[in-house]
């Protein structure tokens, strides 16, 4: 009885553990440099454009919506920040395009079409500003 407990028990843990691996990262933007093709993703020419792809299904979407209106609303004084959604669903080539595989996945683009951040899951404002508010300079 002592041994199958100590096994379920590092079983749990070692779950945990990779649990916690996988999803270290989840939310927190990272810089990228890579080219891709944007030409059906929308994006502003104006000044960066905030790119997020969701889906009818997905909670977290809502939250990473909102999010982005609110940063979007914040830095108006500061210049455009154009806002596009991409119905994963509905779009799924351009989801492979960018190698979006979880959902909620945001992006930043530049003025110029390159992207700049990426993120899984749902970012936060003050992350979401940091990383536009150079782009608008």
């Amino acid at each position: 009885m002592t041994t199958a407990l100590v096994a379920v028990v590092a079983a749990l843990a070692l779950a945990a553990l990779v649990g916690w691996l996988l999803t270290r990262r989840a939310g927190s933007l990272q810089a990228v440099g890579s080219e891709v093709d944007t030409t059906d993703l929308g994006l502003s020419r104006d000044g960066p454009t905030v790119v997020h792809f969701s889906a009818a299904w997905c909670a977290p979407c809502d939250r990473v919506r909102r999010v982005v209106s609110q940063v979007c609303r914040d830095l108006e004084d500061l210049g455009d920040v154009a806002h596009v959604e991409i119905d994963m669903d509905a779009n799924p080539a351009a989801a492979r395009r960018l190698s979006v595989l979880s959902l909620p996945t945001t992006f930043i683009f530049d003025g110029d079409g390159r992207q700049r951040y990426r993120t899984a899951g749902v970012p936060s404002a003050a992350d979401l500003r940091s990383a536009l508010t150079p782009l608008l300079a």
